[in-house]
């Protein structure tokens, strides 16, 4: 690594000691886990495609949009200079740019174009890699990608937006569906009243001579300016699942009006809006009692997106920080070369690459159709790594921070951002307990999955003590009355996540990375804090995948 500008002598001293301008780099084909892991889980056309992604997210100009966007939020403009409603959220150009790098290329659509060939896979790899440019525009990348399965309980509805949904022309304009060649969706679920507790939710649809018609609130609907949204509203027959365009099919203005922004932690350059329905015009989707089960269709496929985001985060934070630490001096040598830091880092790496196995394994799941035993995997892999990984993510990130030091908790280091941004997707679409008590309610629905999972963990007994005897504990708790596992739940879907990633691990990782890992997440000495590895961690190997 080189300067990509000489350090400047100040009045008073000369800067030095401080870690080069990294300039482009290839954030693919630095990422040896993810080129291995792509290599056993999906088809060769998937790295193929994803190598120019790799290069762009990782060049100094898609980095810079990722600053811009987050620095400059989304503004909201209610009405025009006539005072006429607007309801519109206008972003910086940044974002726009980003979401081309995303819409452009296919990354929503691809998981469709190619189902069953890989195409999951490709498209939880692409967001790992889009996650690093900034994880905010992946909002509308997500839920555009997952609103497909959902409205295929609406034949005549998919017909109509399909082609534009799956198209790859970004189009940011306020203008009717049928003017764009290329739309985004988005969701609107949640009230003040019930939260996560949609069956709360007071929204009524009325079934008039023109379609139906919704009148009420929505609490959380990220991505506001999205061509359409899937919401749910409450009907004779009970709740149902509706998609609300922005357009009303002779051209006007749908009564969406947006009532303000959040005001959020992080998550900045995306856009989240509460709205009020006013006699909106809506189309129902699937059966009109059976709204959550339509609606948890695309709730599915953004529970996997919600799981891959911090792992990607993560990549990126532990980059910054290995960056750092191998140049910055620090009592007579490099911080990378001694004993503490090593260890912090190898932590760090080691969490990376147990998620980012686990989040592509549940997509070769997702891409086994018609196959029972990954579909049962595909329902409780989602859920496992949204948990664990969300979980771990904001420590993982103050202790890149400490590893850079107060630079690090400065807005110029990208820590800062992602620091802010690690509690998003652990509360978005249901927050710990919820996810927990969805693991449940998924092992006591599907029987069968008890099996499964037994059979997935079974593969990699005999390779780790550690691994054993967590396994068998696991087994034993899995074993106990349905009604007595509440209260354990997190525990349960804690080390069900971490025992997943073990086996992957123990099968397909190098034998020092699986059995650091064993030894650290499941052995005697279990940490809380990272940078607590066993005395004899083989270090040098750990740290020599994080770049080559």
């Amino acid at each position: 690594m080189t300067d990509r500008a000489p350090r400047r002598q100040l009045a008073t001293h000369r800067v030095d000691n401080q870690p080069a301008d990294p300039g482009d780099r290839d954030f693919f084909t630095l990422d040896r886990p993810l080129q291995e892991t792509l290599s056993r889980e999906a088809p060769d056309w998937v790295a193929r495609r994803l190598q120019p992604l790799g290069a762009a997210v990782g060049s100094r100009a898609v980095q810079a949009l990722g600053e811009e966007a987050n620095r400059h939020p989304p503004e909201l403009h209610l009405f025009d200079r006539h005072g006429c409603r607007l309801d519109e959220v206008r972003y910086h150009p940044a974002y726009h740019q980003l979401m081309h790098l995303a819409f452009d290329n296919g990354w929503h659509a691809v998981a469709w174009e190619e189902e069953s060939h890989g195409g999951h896979q490709a498209h939880v790899a692409a967001l790992y890699l889009l996650t690093q440019a900034e994880p905010g525009f992946c909002c509308p990348v997500t839920m555009t990608h997952a609103a497909m399965p959902a409205l295929r309980q609406a034949p005549r509805v998919l017909d109509e937006w399909q082609a534009r949904l799956l198209a790859r022309d970004y189009d940011e304009r306020a203008v009717p569906a049928w003017e764009k060649p290329a739309v985004t969706l988005g969701m609107a679920m949640t009230e003040k009243q019930g939260g996560s507790d949609v069956r709360a939710n007071s929204t009524c649809a009325r079934d008039g001579d023109d379609g139906y018609r919704l009148t009420g609130h929505k609490w959380f609907c990220s991505a506001p300016m999205s061509d359409a949204f899937l919401t749910l509203a409450r009907t004779e027959a009970g709740l149902g699942c509706f998609l609300v365009p922005r357009f009303t099919p002779d051209g006007e203005r749908n009564t969406i009006e947006i009532q303000r922004l959040k005001d959020k932690c992080g998550n900045r350059a995306n856009a989240s809006a509460e709205i009020e329905y006013r006699d909106a015009w809506a189309e129902p989707i699937g059966e009109p009692d059976r709204g959550i089960a339509t609606i948890l269709e695309m709730v599915q496929q953004t529970r996997l997106d919600a799981a891959t985001a911090p792992v990607g985060m993560m990549r990126q934070a532990l980059v910054e920080a290995w960056t750092h630490v191998r140049q910055r001096q620090a009592f007579g040598k490099p911080l990378g070369e001694q004993p503490l830091m090593r260890r912090v880092i190898a932590d760090l790496a080691l969490e990376t690459e147990a998620g980012l196995a686990l989040v592509l394994r549940a997509a070769r799941a997702f891409d086994s159709p018609g196959d029972e035993r990954e579909g049962l995997l595909a329902r409780l892999l989602p859920a496992l790594g949204k948990y664990w990984h969300n979980k771990r993510a904001p420590g993982f990130m103050a202790e890149a921070m400490e590893c850079l030091g107060g630079i690090g908790y400065v807005e110029e280091s990208p820590l800062a951002r992602l620091y802010r941004e690690a509690p998003v997707n652990s509360i978005w679409e249901g927050s710990g307990n919820v996810i927990c008590l969805d693991v449940l309610r998924i092992l006591q629905r599907h029987p069968a999955c008890l099996e499964v999972l037994r059979d997935e963990l079974a593969t990699a007994r005999g390779l780790s003590s550690d691994y054993d005897r967590a396994v068998a504990a696991l087994v034993a708790t899995l074993g106990r009355p349905a009604e007595a596992l509440e209260a354990e739940a997190r525990w349960l879907t804690q080390h069900l996540a971490q025992c997943i990633q073990a086996s992957l691990l123990l099968w397909h990782a190098p034998n020092e990375v699986a059995e650091t890992f064993c030894r650290s997440r499941l052995g005697d000495a279990v940490s809380a804090a990272y940078g607590v590895l066993p005395l004899d961690a083989p270090l040098d190997a750990i740290l020599a995948r994080i770049e080559p």
